[in-house]
């Protein structure tokens, strides 16, 4: 990857965008910002960050016909991600099809392209969550979200099958990811902030009861990722780099919902009390209550680095957060 020409990352001014613009700035590395122009500006947490040079989503390949730039990389983290949304053509338009013009574009101009996926692509799970590129044909999501991130991982492999992919390529099935800079996220941010923003408002937490009688109340599981984690994959995805595939990106182990808010009201000082609550009956039929990356074959590619555990990925995160607040209420 080269020093001398600029990263391209679409969803910059999101969570894990931010983050990733954040990392490549602190080493000297150049970027231009794809994102909607007033989520540069009105989204809080990313004041401190250099996006480089900003370009309007929705003006991209418009600029890129005129400009022309020459790019070292394109990282694609733009995407719709509300999983309670079910308006399959907006998920088509903004998901799969914007994403397949980039990959034709870093085909043309022989650029790599790095994505983001998602383990929603897994469905309920009982296909396991093995990235084996043979089994994605078998795959079920259970939402317009998951669905149009699992029309793209296909996408891409019958294009490369058909002779026509980016010089290296490789997409990512993000687990549950987690960390600073996701609160304008709202209802789709973290257990972690909401669990943070409830113990601060009320002293307790609320989380969903079970409703499988294999899970008790707080025993469901995720496979929660630290975005500092996510930032390092994507950069060695770049720096390696990767040749090619579909990827998991999580930690390779599953811990429940109390673990996690246990791990907050730990950080935060405050006795634990939790109130469990029904979960609707409309998200029921589409709620996972098992999630765990399969990780060997990104460790076969040779990425080495341990990543964080939950509990020092919460300690990490409300340390940033807790004084990011605090700075902005002097």
């Amino acid at each position: 990857m080269s020093n001398s020409s600029p990263i391209l990352v679409t969803g910059a001014a999101g969570f894990i965008g931010a983050r990733f613009v954040e990392s490549v700035r602190a080493d000297g590395l150049d970027v231009i910002s794809v994102d909607r122009r007033s989520h540069f500006s009105d989204r809080a947490e990313h004041a401190e960050v250099d996006f480089g040079t900003i370009i309007e989503r929705d003006e991209l390949f418009d600029w890129l016909a005129q400009e022309q730039p020459t790019v070292s990389a394109v990282v694609h983290m733009g995407a719709c991600t509300d999983t309670t949304n079910f308006d399959r053509e907006y998920f088509d338009r903004v998901n799969v099809r914007y994403s397949q013009q980039l990959w034709d574009w870093c085909c043309a101009q022989g650029v790599p392209f790095v994505y983001a996926s998602s383990a929603s692509t897994y469905g309920d799970g009982t296909k396991g969550y093995v990235d084996d590129e043979s089994q994605l044909g078998t795959l079920q999501p259970l939402n317009p979200y998951g669905e149009s991130k699992h029309s793209f991982d296909l996408w891409a492999l019958e294009r490369e099958q058909a002779g026509s992919s980016p010089p290296s390529w490789s997409g990512f099935k993000f687990f549950n990811v987690y960390g600073f800079g996701e609160r304008h996220k709202t209802k789709m941010a973290s257990v972690i902030l909401q669990a943070w923003d409830q113990i601060r408002e009320r002293g307790q937490v609320r989380l969903f009861e079970s409703h499988h009688p294999d899970y008790p109340d707080g025993g469901q599981t995720r496979d929660f990722v630290s975005v500092e984690d996510v930032v390092a994959v994507l950069r060695f995805a770049l720096e390696k780099p990767l040749a090619r595939g579909v990827f998991n990106l999580g930690t390779g182990n599953a811990r429940t919902f109390g673990d996690l808010v246990r791990a907050v009201f730990a950080e935060m000082g405050v006795p634990e009390k939790i109130e469990f609550i029904p979960t609707p009956v409309e998200l029921r039929d589409k709620y996972q209550y098992f999630t765990e990356a399969d990780m060997s074959r990104l460790r076969r590619e040779g990425y080495e680095r341990p990543f964080l555990s939950l509990e020092e990925g919460t300690r990490r995160y409300l340390a940033r957060l807790g004084a990011f607040e605090a700075a902005r209420s002097t």
